[in-house]
C-alpha cells in the first residue's frame, strides 16, 4: 500500500491508496465492461488489478482485452455467480478460490463486482459494489416481490453489504433500492460512482436511417422485446445486438420484425451505434445501463424507459416511455423518425452528456472510496461492523 500524493509540510496527513487490487467480475456482460474500464483508468492512475473472472469461460477477445492492460492479471474462474439459479456450492467454491488468490498475490484492497463474498475472512479490507441485484429485479419485472426461494440470496447479499467497508452504486436510485431490500447501509458507508467509458472507443458517425438496441434479448428488464411489438409499425428497420441465450441455456428468438445481429465484439458494436440514428432502450429496470452510456457516446437520439436511475444519469438528454406502453414507445420512435432536427439535437445533448462520464473522474473517485476503506479497516472492532466514515459522494457526474 503506498500513500496518496502528499501536499506541503504542515498539510493534513496524506490518505491511504492501494497498490494492487483483487477485483472480480463477471465473464460476460456490462460487469466484466465496467471492470475493464476501470482497471485501465487505475493502471494510468499507478494501481496494478488482479482481475477475477466468474461464471466463464472467457472469450478469447475478453482475454486480449484483459492482456492489453499495463499490470492486470488475469485469473479465471468457472464458477457460478450468486444471481444464477442454485449457486451456493460455486459460491463457496469460488470464495475458496478467492482466498488462495488473495494469500497469493497480496492485494491491499479487495474490489467485489457482486455481494456475498464479502463476508470471506480476506486479510484486506473489502468494497462492494453494486451493479443490480435479483430482488430489485424481479420487483421491477414482474411487479412484486421475489418469491421465497430467494430468501437465501436476501440473507447472503445482506451479510456482504454488513461485512464491507464500502458499498458503492452506479446511481443514487440503486443505492436507496439497496438500502430498502436489504437495510439501511448505515453513516458514510454508501457512495454513489457512476460507469465511464473511453470516448475514443465510440465515437459519432454519418447518421443511417435505422433504430438500434442492444443487450440480453432474454432479459427481461432489459424488455427489448417491446421493440419487437412496437417495429412494424416504424417507418424504419430496428436492429438489436446481444445474445439470446441466458445462462441456463434458455433461448429467446425475436421474430421477423426485428433484425437481430447476434453477439457483437466492442468494435463491431461501436460501429453500429456510430452510424444508428436513434438508440431504443425501453428498460423495466436498469441500475445504470452501459449500452445507453455508449450509443450517448456515439450520438444517438436516446429513447429510454422512463425509470429514475436513468433519468438521474441522463436528464434532458434523453425521450423517457413507460416500459409497459407500447403505444408511447411507437409514438415517441415515429416523432423521432420524422423529425431530422430533433434527432440531431437530441444526439448531440446525448453526446455532450455522455463525455462527462469519464473513467480518469471515476477511477479517482473509487480511489477515495478505497481510501475510506483502507483508513477502516485498522480501526473497525470486527468485520460487519465498520466505523462511521465521510458523507457519501453521491453527485452522479462532474
Amino acid at each position: 500500500m503506498t500513500p496518496a500524493d502528499g501536499g506541503a509540510p504542515g498539510a493534513a496527513a496524506p490518505r491511504p491508496r492501494p497498490g494492487r487490487v483483487l477485483m472480480t467480475a463477471d465473464a460476460h456482460g456490462g460487469v466484466w465492461t465496467a471492470a475493464l474500464e476501470l482497471a485501465a483508468a487505475l493502471s494510468r492512475a499507478g494501481v496494478a488489478t488482479v482481475l477475477a473472472a466468474l461464471g466463464g469461460p472467457l472469450s478469447p477477445a475478453a482475454r486480449e482485452a484483459a492482456a492489453a492492460i499495463p499490470g492486470l492479471e488475469l485469473a479465471e474462474s468457472d464458477h457460478r455467480l450468486e444471481w444464477m439459479d442454485d449457486p451456493w456450492d460455486d459460491v463457496a467454491a469460488a470464495g475458496d478460490w478467492l482466498l488462495a488468490l488473495e494469500a497469493r498475490t497480496q492485494p491491499d484492497l479487495i474490489h467485489l463486482n457482486g455481494y456475498c463474498h464479502a463476508a470471506l475472512p480476506f486479510r484486506a479490507p473489502c468494497v462492494v459494489v453494486a451493479h443490480s441485484c435479483v430482488l430489485s429485479w424481479w420487483r421491477a419485472v414482474h411487479r412484486r416481490p421475489a418469491p421465497v426461494r430467494y430468501d437465501r440470496y436476501r440473507a447472503r447479499v445482506a451479510e456482504g453489504l454488513r461485512a464491507a467497508e464500502a458499498v458503492v452504486a452506479p446511481s443514487a436510485a440503486m443505492l436507496r433500492s439497496l438500502a430498502g431490500d436489504y437495510g439501511a447501509l448505515g453513516v458514510g458507508r454508501g457512495h454513489v460512482i457512476p460507469h465511464a467509458r473511453d470516448r475514443r472507443r465510440f465515437v459519432p458517425a454519418a447518421k443511417e436511417a435505422f433504430v438500434f438496441a442492444a443487450g440480453r434479448l432474454w432479459d427481461e428488464g432489459k424488455n427489448l422485446a417491446a421493440l419487437e411489438k412496437v417495429a412494424p409499425r416504424l417507418a424504419w428497420p430496428v436492429l438489436v445486438a446481444g445474445s439470446d441465450v441466458a445462462s441456463g441455456g434458455v433461448g429467446r428468438r425475436t421474430g421477423e420484425s426485428l433484425c437481430s445481429l447476434g453477439w457483437m465484439s466492442e468494435g463491431e458494436l461501436a460501429w453500429w451505434m456510430g452510424r444508428a440514428a436513434i438508440y431504443a432502450f425501453p428498460a423495466r429496470y436498469e441500475p445504470f445501463g452501459m449500452s445507453i452510456l455508449e450509443a450517448g457516446l456515439s450520438g444517438c437520439a436516446l429513447v429510454l424507459g422512463d425509470l429514475p436511475s436513468l433519468r438521474e444519469v441522463w436528464r434532458d438528454a434523453a425521450v423517457y416511455v413507460p416500459a409497459d406502453d407500447p403505444g408511447a414507445l411507437a409514438g415517441a420512435l415515429d416523432q423521432l423518425i420524422g423529425d431530422a432536427a430533433r434527432r440531431d439535437a437530441l444526439g448531440a445533448l446525448a453526446r455532450r452528456r455522455a463525455v462527462r462520464f469519464s473513467p480518469r473522474v471515476m477511477a479517482r473517485r473509487y480511489l477515495d472510496v478505497y481510501a475510506v476503506a483502507l483508513a477502516a479497516r485498522p480501526s473497525a472492532p470486527r468485520r460487519g461492523s465498520p466505523p462511521p466514515s465521510p458523507t457519501p459522494r453521491g453527485t452522479p457526474c462532474e
